[in-house]
């Protein structure tokens, strides 16, 4: 509920089990945050500190920048006298940068206001409402409205900006963050997400020292390496107790996520577009609408923070028709082939996965151009009859008439220097005019800020698609953007490109689903790299790394599912040994491993043992025996392999408390130890649960929901490395 206190002008946010405060202070009416925490009676108006030195500046103007450097402010200004890192960040015609904004007005609505042309949240089957600020700076001739949407049920606040040009000449934003909140630092700890290709999301915790800690991505993409992802931790902050605040950045580009404490030990939290590489000059007349930011506050721990991302991110940010049933088990041969596949061998690993229950098979990279490796062809979608032999209809009719359904890879946004696109157009790649651009893996990127390329891509994509029944598309983006340059823009906006990148990209997957409503869409960069609520916003799923092998994706999808869904996370069975690391895991492992994603197999199964293939209908039937279980109940964390180097323990708990599954991933086996006691998380105290050990009905027992959760389960240890179980837990 948003309330307005006019008397003290003062909005007090409350959402199920947390505040949100903001106070309009001094004549000039400057918007300070006053509190954001655990649910309170009153807005805390008395802790503002307006009645201290410096004072406001109607009582003490003498020292006006003091007080900006140190007032707690909603939308910080740029070179005005805070001298923290602002919210924005402008340049007026005469070079001027200054901007501060004031207290204008309001408006409380229970619609959610949508941000054009970007992946925004919706109200959905829930009930939200909005605070829009709105804020003037008279003298640069802006007005800004700051959006608080609030989904009280998940204890989560969105937010963004938009900015509005009143004056009459062109203004340029150099800096805009959706999200500006200053706060106590209290003795807060960072939790980051960080990585490479292969190795991504992993949980980094450090201290908050004094000046300015960020992550941030100008690769043009979320990354690899960092993520849009920031939590404040009180020190032991557990999975089920401690205090956290939990920000997200709902955006598929460069990004910056900031902490700054200051001299008098407070913390101002930023996220928002990264300044590095971005200008964007707003008309008169016209609107700059920044992404959305999401926050959370728990005092119940991270797996409070957790649930309320993953029923943000599954009720509010995913709309695929997929998003509440089963998604197909699919095969994809890149692992089984590579590039070194024809119709004929597709079909034999389409008619081997037919007798095992797998459901779709989908065609990797190597289908198009003349691509028999990944030095040429991107940009060139038409397919190569040489090896698809008597092309895609009927070679997509043969895989549908033996019961499966069809999928296929692409790679939009790239293109290839040996391709006929290049040679017809060497104009559509971003590179610096007098400058060649560097390649990575040998291509180049579509210069998306133009729109006749955004056309010429989506043209030849949408012919693809439309030539036979094809329905799945794994669309990726292997490499990152470098030589900024763009022979569309002139040279006072060529700051504008990376932004305009990302909103290309949306536009084109917002064609792609108009165009194709049932197409069951995956999102992929080289693995992980794009990984994000902006890609969510178009395709329930994204492929969570390259790295397949069962024990690297216990870290990789701890640290997604630290955030995301794990119904978000494309994870499959794949070959050993592991391509990537040349681990050797069994097969019953990795299925168990995968269990907790989208499932599907990365292999040749016309290759793999006769065990091993015997084994995958018992895998998929229990994919769909436990689905809507993992995809719609609450996550939970029990042991952590990343932590403990010697084990892994998650579970999921239905949202009426009847049911739950635990996997346990044993992945180094220890001599002369006792079994391990787990204590479980989420059960309902009352409801008395069987406990059911797959392949291990000794170690099964029948207890009440306080007793597993206080006294815990024991869980036997197994023999050898990467050994595994999953148990299922049912009210009786």
């Amino acid at each position: 509920m948003i309330t307005f206190d006019e008397k003290n002008r003062m909005f007090k946010l409350d959402t199920k089990n947390t505040t949100y405060s903001i106070a309009v202070v001094d004549e000039e009416g400057f918007a300070g945050h006053v509190y954001y925490g655990r649910r309170i009676s009153d807005g805390a108006l008395h802790t503002l500190r307006i009645n201290e030195n410096p004072f406001v500046p109607s009582v003490n103007n003498r020292d006006r920048s003091s007080f900006l450097d140190s007032f707690p402010t909603e939308f910080a200004g740029n070179n005005v006298g805070d001298y923290r890192e602002g919210a924005i960040a402008i340049k007026d015609v005469n070079g001027g940068e200054a901007v501060s904004f004031f207290y204008e007005g309001y408006e409380i609505t229970d619609k959610k206001p949508i941000l054009p042309g970007l992946p925004s949240s919706f109200a959905g089957k829930g009930r939200t409402e909005t605070l829009i600020l709105r804020l003037k700076d008279d003298a640069a001739g802006l007005k800004a409205e700051l959006y608080y949407t609030l989904f009280a049920d998940i204890d989560i606040i969105t937010r963004s900006v938009s900015i509005i040009n009143c004056g009459d000449a062109p203004v340029k934003l150099t800096r805009i963050m959706s999200l500006c909140l200053d706060m106590e630092a209290e003795d807060y700890e960072l939790m980051t997400l960080h990585g490479s290709w292969a190795r991504e999301r992993a949980i980094d915790v450090r201290p908050i020292g004094y000046g300015r800690t960020n992550v941030g991505s100008a690769r043009g993409e979320t990354s690899h390496q960092e993520h849009p992802f920031l939590g404040l931790v009180s020190p032991r902050c557990a999975q089920d107790n401690g205090e956290v605040y939990g920000f997200n950045f709902i955006y598929s580009g460069n990004f910056l996520a900031q902490v700054e404490k200051n001299q008098f030990d407070s913390l101002r939290v930023t996220m928002g577009i990264n300044p590095e590489y971005f200008e964007f000059e707003i008309k008169p007349g016209e609107n700059f609408y920044a992404p959305e930011a999401v926050m959370t506050y728990s005092d119940r721990g991270l797996s409070a923070m957790t649930q309320n991302f993953h029923d943000f991110f599954r009720e509010h940010i995913i709309r695929s028709p997929y998003k509440d049933k089963p998604r197909p088990v699919l095969i994809n041969n890149w692992e089984a082939t590579y590039f070194d596949f024809n119709t004929d061998k597709l079909l034999d690993i389409a008619r081997e996965a037919a007798k095992s229950g797998i459901e779709m098979l989908v065609m990797d990279d190597g289908w198009f151009g003349h691509r028999n490796d990944d030095n040429t062809s991107l940009g060139d979608w038409f397919v190569n009859e040489s090896k698809i032999n008597g092309g895609l209809r009927h070679l997509v009719d043969e895989v549908n008439a033996l019961g499966l359904k069809f999928g296929i890879w692409l790679e939009p946004e790239m293109i290839s220097k040996d391709s006929e696109a290049y040679k017809a157009h060497p104009d559509y790649c971003i590179k610096v005019k007098g400058r060649t651009p560097a390649p990575s893996r040998n291509q180049y990127v579509m210069d998306l800020s133009r729109p006749e390329v955004v056309d010429f891509v989506y043209d030849q994509v949408k012919k693809v698609l439309s030539s036979a029944n094809i329905e799945y598309v794994k669309w990726d983006m292997n490499r990152q953007l470098c030589d900024l340059g763009s022979i569309y823009l002139d040279s006072d906006h060529q700051g504008e490109l990376s932004h305009r990148y990302v909103l290309a990209v949306y536009e084109m997957q917002e064609r792609l689903l108009s165009d194709f409503p049932n197409l069951l869409l995956e999102n992929c960069s080289g693995g992980g790299a794009r990984f994000d609520g902006g890609m969510l916003y178009y395709s329930p799923q994204i492929w969570c790394s390259d790295d397949t092998d069962a024990v690297e994706r216990l870290m990789i999808q701890e640290g997604t599912a630290l955030v995301y869904p794990v119904s978000a996370m494309g994870a499959h069975v794949s070959d050993c040994p592991n391509h990537t690391v040349g681990r050797v895991t069994p097969f019953e492992t990795r299925g168990r491993v995968a269990l907790c994603g989208t499932f599907g197999y990365e292999l040749d199964i016309t290759k793999i043992s006769e065990e091993d293939r015997a084994a995958i209908p018992g895998q998929i039937e229990k994919y769909h025996k436990y689905n809507s279980l993992i995809s719609t109940g609450d996550y939970y964390r029990l042991a952590s392999y990343s932590k403990n180097r010697f084990y892994d323990a998650y579970m999921i708990v239905s949202k009426d408390k009847n049911e739950a599954i635990m996997t346990f991933v044993q992945v180094l086996g220890r001599p002369n130890h006792h079994s391990r006691l787990l204590k479980l998380s989420g059960l309902d105290p009352e409801k008395e649960y069987m406990v059911e050990f797959e392949n291990d009905e000794k170690s099964n027992v029948r207890a009440h929901g306080d007793t597993l959760m206080n006294a815990g389960l024991l869980v036997r240890n197994m023999w050898g490395d990467f050994a595994s179980t999953l148990v299922y837990i049912h009210s009786v």
